[in-house]
């Protein structure tokens, strides 16, 4: 066995290079590129930890599961624009807003299925999956941060999320095969959706998380710092002010609000740096897990992850084909769900139509906005019911 590295410096330099590892990789290695990066900072910083090299405990890992990971957080939701989502068209939203009932409903079923077999922390599962698969992984580390959930569940929960989450990808592409239409209408999308396609694939989508697209100066960085932490703090002392409603929520509506303005939008990096929180807020979420623990729970946590996603997808096909919403924006909807905006992105590329791209991002970052606010409640509500 290794001597742990207990001093902050040394813990905080293994975690950085704990991302830097995972970024490699997934950018290197075919093999682990279908992993990601965040499943792989997780599993590297659980393996350094449960081997020795780092300690299990650390004020660094403190730091990142609080307000490192609610500046991510900040920074994800300052691209969200609403503007954006009111042009996404009808079918496209409607679509979008059953899967986001069908994943609130399957986070409390399974709430309620497997609460003998997992115990107090349920109901903060159950708000957490509904966060999850209503716009993504942003918001199952918000939503977590904001209940405490205790770092076994926490990684086992990522995990099974990165599993059913790429079984949810293959059958989205599938299923429009046998009951999508040959030739998809734009239903409703602006015409100059299609314009925009190519402008978003190389810069506010294609590779805004590993790449800004434009340099990064000192002014957006200081800029950047300014907002997160005048967020960060006001949310914090109104949260004291209205303790009934959860820090969280201020926090995403104090963002959304400023995310609105113009000089917020040209600020550059922001998805980069929240990008890089994320990545270092779950190698902590690793390297606080111990594995024979995880092991021993993982199982109930991915049928609770798997039954939240079937739910949704029965009331979003099922549904949606009722209301005769096209099975492709179907897929792609609850793609901006399930996945989020670049996993609808795929789909839509995938399924090839890219005058659908633009919609599933837009409904995709509302998800982002969206799935703070409904998993906090789900969460809340199931605490009162199962506990």
């Amino acid at each position: 066995m290794f001597d742990p590295a207990t001093e902050t410096t040394a813990i905080t330099l293994i975690l950085a290079l704990t991302v830097l590892s995972a970024i490699w990789m997934e950018k290197n290695i075919p093999a682990f590129r279908k992993i990601g990066a965040a499943a792989l900072s997780i599993i590297i910083g659980m393996l350094l930890s449960n081997i020795g090299v780092i300690p299990g405990e650390s004020v660094v890992y403190d730091f990142f599961r609080g307000p490192g990971v609610l500046a991510g957080i900040t920074l994800f939701l300052l691209t969200v624009d609403l503007d954006s989502i009111r042009r996404a068209g009808g079918p496209m939203l409607k679509a979008f807003l059953l899967g986001a009932c069908g994943a609130a409903l399957g986070g409390a079923v399974m709430g309620l299925v497997f609460a003998d077999a997992i115990g107090p922390e349920t109901w903060k599962l159950s708000g957490q999956f509904a966060a999850t698969y209503i716009g993504g992984g942003v918001n199952f580390a918000a939503v977590g941060q904001e209940l405490d959930t205790s770092g076994e569940y926490f990684t086992a929960g990522v995990a099974a999320d990165v599993i059913v989450t790429a079984i949810w990808l293959i059958a989205c592409i599938t299923i429009p095969e046998f009951f999508g239409k040959k030739d998809v209408d734009p239903q409703g999308v602006p015409a100059n959706a299609v314009a925009d396609v190519d402008v978003l694939q190389k810069s506010r989508v294609g590779n805004l998380l590993n790449s800004s697209g434009k340099p990064i100066t000192l002014w957006d960085l200081a800029l950047l710092l300014s907002i997160v932490m005048s967020c960060l703090w006001l949310s914090r002392v109104i949260s004291t002010l209205v303790p009934l409603v959860p820090m969280i929520i201020w926090l995403t509506t104090l963002v959304l609000i400023l995310a609105q303005f113009p000089v917020i939008k040209r600020i550059s990096g922001g998805l980069v740096l929240g990008n890089y929180l994320l990545l270092l807020f779950l190698a902590t979420n690793g390297a606080i897990s111990v594995v024979a623990r995880i092991i021993e729970i993982g199982p109930v946590i991915f049928y609770f992850a798997l039954g939240t996603v079937l739910i949704h997808g029965v009331i979003i096909f099922a549904v949606g084909m009722m209301l005769k919403i096209d099975a492709t924006v179907i897929a792609i909807a609850s793609q901006a769900n399930v996945g989020g905006a670049s996993s609808a992105m795929a789909i839509a590329g995938a399924r090839g139509v890219p005058h659908l791209i633009l919609p599933g991002i837009a409904v995709g970052l509302l998800g982002t906005a969206l799935g703070n606010y409904v998993g906090l409640v789900i969460a809340n509500v199931m605490r009162l019911v199962i506990v």
